[in-house]
């Protein structure tokens, strides 16, 4: 791959009518694409570091998320599965680089891919969240014209992509959601805020926590010898 007169395109997958389920680190890597599309069209497709850094970005994103290569890769790879991404190769560069096919799989205009974005990389928001927050992506002059792709989003067949959610206690508006991980939750309740880390901690097993006391232990003892030793050696001079 990569060698040749032109660009290799290469999508895999199933037919275009599977239902589409995500799960939370495919839904990431597809917003994160999405993105970078249109804000760095120079730099797209992006290399799995480049995407890698979008997925983790601090700013634009809820959850804050610390993937790693390996995890984004797998992700990428069920992308592929689905024809929701692609890899791409060209004849002037030996990096792997990965984009999108969110748009041609279900003929989204400007401003719908611009909602999916969103709601992809920041969660449920309302139509006001999505038109000020979307500037860089797509420009709504209006909350009617935001409003409009959201609907149009909600009426997609045969999968619809966006659902509102009954509105929070407290709320004046209702959000809405992406239904590319399966249904919408019924009480409209977003789950916790929280750094995702890829890094699993097992606590130690009780026998190896005993076998590390043993070990500090005699470590103390030696040192203590040690310095009882070079006390006495520093008392022949003095």
């Amino acid at each position: 791959m990569g060698e040749g007169s032109g660009p290799e395109v290469r999508v895999y997958g199933p037919a275009d009518d599977a239902p589409v389920v995500l799960d939370e680190v495919e839904a990431r890597v597809l917003g994160a694409l999405i993105e970078k599309q249109r804000v760095t069209p120079d730099v797209y497709p992006l290399s799995l570091n480049g995407l890698v850094n979008a997925c983790n970005q601090t700013t634009s994103r809820d959850p804050v998320v610390a993937y790693d290569e390996a995890v984004v890769a797998r992700a990428l790879d069920r992308l592929r599965d689905r024809r929701l991404a692609y890899v791409f190769a060209g004849a002037d560069s030996r990096t792997l680089k990965y984009g999108h096919k969110l748009a041609e799989r279900f003929v989204l205009a400007d401003d719908e891919l611009a909602v999916l974005c969103l709601l992809l990389l920041r969660g449920p928001q309302t139509i006001g969240e999505l038109r000020s927050r979307s500037g860089r992506l797509h420009e709504f002059a209006t909350l009617a014209d935001a409003e409009s792709a959201v609907a149009a989003l909600a009426a997609k067949s045969p999968q619809p992509l966006v659902a509102r959610l009954p509105r929070q206690p407290g709320a004046k508006e209702s959000r809405h959601a992406h239904l590319l991980a399966g249904p919408a939750p019924a009480s409209g309740a977003d789950a916790p805020a929280a750094v995702v880390s890829t890094i699993s901690v097992t606590p130690p097993a009780p026998d190896r926590v005993a076998q590390l006391e043993q070990d500090v232990a005699a470590l103390r003892e030696e040192v203590a010898g040690l310095r009882a030793q070079f006390a006495a050696f520093k008392q022949q001079f003095e």
